[in-house]
């Protein structure tokens, strides 16, 4: 048995899941190399802090993490999307280790090295295959390309993480194959725009399992169909060519479920924001879909008060929230991001407008969820587990991404574990979530 202390490395990964799926390539890294990995400050040698730098208030915290890591470590590193703003750092922080921007595992890494070299030791057991995760052993993150090619005004992605490169289909298909054979039995396709994936590529072939793949999301959707597990896909453009994916779904692989960051509903707003779609044409793609699918689940997220934005234009939005009769939405109100073209806008919106229509819109919603739950009860729902607790499991049906949507409470859970799969009988409901119990119940 080996002696030898091993540095241990601490991380704090901020933001959505794309961040963390770049938090898990520096800790796959950094435990490949023999550290070990720490969940305390007072026990790490070193913390990295992997930021979010889309809105103010994630800057905020993120700004707000990094000296709490200071004050009780001291030892930082810091990275990610508000490292791409380093001013915004040193400005408040004069002794970090470093500033790193997004998509620098191989830069933390180096840097580590040199702060903390580990010691050789020969008892040091390789990681598995499927790398080293945030989420729990049944689902996983897959990030299938990194950077967008839009230029919408209140987002400042594309100047952070630069135009669209996708990742080859055999390298995403490895990966994914690593993750069904540690046990994965769900994979979330995340990206910044998912539905563009592979128009970057000028070769437009790949082999994979000794058969050609052509590089485009339909038919990489169509080999993850062939794991014959749970994939759901995050931030997809509402684009004619969905409509093909939409034909690959079931409740068994491709899940009939679509994140579609739809943003906002007035053809005027739209326009400022440099969106690729209207609302007419996203209403028309939303009955394509469902003539397709009947059970497609769709989420959404929107933003009030961005600046121009009229009582008309917010009751347009409202008009498309009720037509579009979606199952999930998320809401922010607008925040000015240094460095976006709308900061720069007239007509900004006052913050008491911005927290009244935020409110009229969730209340909105709120109703036309209960409406779609209600009608769930008395039926049968296949779920996975996703957390067991003294009272309740907590689980969701194909109809629920984690973390973002609500969950299926499943009374009596002596006996379950994170990750098993069961029918249940819907019960009951609450403004977001379901309560079930055992199909005799």
């Amino acid at each position: 048995m080996s002696s030898v202390k091993i540095p241990k490395i601490g991380f704090i990964s901020l933001g959505c899941p794309k961040a963390g799926s770049d938090t898990e390539k520096i800790m796959t890294r950094v435990k490949t190399q023999g550290y070990e990995i720490s969940s305390s400050y007072d026990k790490s040698d070193v913390v990295v802090v992997n930021t979010c730098g889309f809105i103010d208030s994630a800057i905020e915290e993120s700004l707000n993490t990094i000296d709490e890591a200071l004050k009780s470590n001291g030892n930082v590193i810091v990275t990610g999307c508000l490292g791409e703003k380093r001013g915004i750092i040193e400005e408040r922080f004069k002794n970090l280790i470093a500033i790193t921007g997004s998509e620098a595992d191989k830069e933390v890494v180096d840097i580590i090295n040199k702060v903390a070299p580990k010691p050789h030791d020969s008892f040091i057991d390789l990681i598995p295959k499927s790398g080293l995760r945030l989420t729990p052993s049944h689902y996983a993150y897959i990030k299938i390309s990194e950077g967008c090619n839009h230029k919408c005004s209140f987002c400042i992605i594309p100047s952070m993480r630069g135009k669209l490169a996708s990742r080859t289909p055999e390298d995403i298909l490895s990966e994914a194959q690593n993750l069904v054979d540690s046990g994965v039995t769900e994979l979330i396709i995340i990206s910044q725009d998912t539905s563009a994936y592979g128009v970057d590529f000028k070769v437009k072939q790949s082999f994979w399992d000794g058969k050609p793949v052509k590089r485009d999301l339909y038919h990489l959707a169509k080999e993850l169909k062939k794991f014959g597990i749970w994939v759901r896909f995050h931030y997809i453009y509402p684009y004619p060519h969905i409509d093909h994916m939409i034909e690959l779904m079931d409740e068994e692989t491709i899940l009939p479920y679509l994140d579609v960051p739809f943003q906002h509903a007035s053809p005027k707003i739209l326009k400022s924001m440099k969106r690729p779609a209207d609302a007419e044409d996203n209403l028309k793609r939303i009955q394509a879909w469902r003539q397709i699918n009947p059970n497609i689940a769709l989420r959404s997220t929107f933003i009030v008060g961005y600046p121009g934005e009229t009582d008309h234009d917010f009751e347009q939005l409202i008009d498309f929230i009720k037509e579009a009769n979606l199952d999930h939405v998320g809401c922010f109100e607008y925040s000015n991001v240094e460095g976006a073209t709308a900061k720069l806008m007239s007509d900004q919106i006052p913050d008491i407008v911005k927290k009244e229509r935020y409110n009229r819109l969730m209340e909105t919603q709120k109703t036309l969820s209960e409406q779609k739950l209600k009608s769930l009860i008395g039926s049968i729902q296949h779920v996975v587990v996703d957390e067991v607790t003294n009272d309740f499991a907590l689980a969701r049906s194909f109809r629920s991404a984690p973390d973002v949507d609500g969950v299926v409470y499943l009374k009596d859970p002596e006996g379950l574990m994170a990750g098993d799969r069961l029918d249940v009988k819907i019960t009951g409901n609450d403004s977001y979530n379901l309560f079930a119990g055992p199909l005799d119940d």
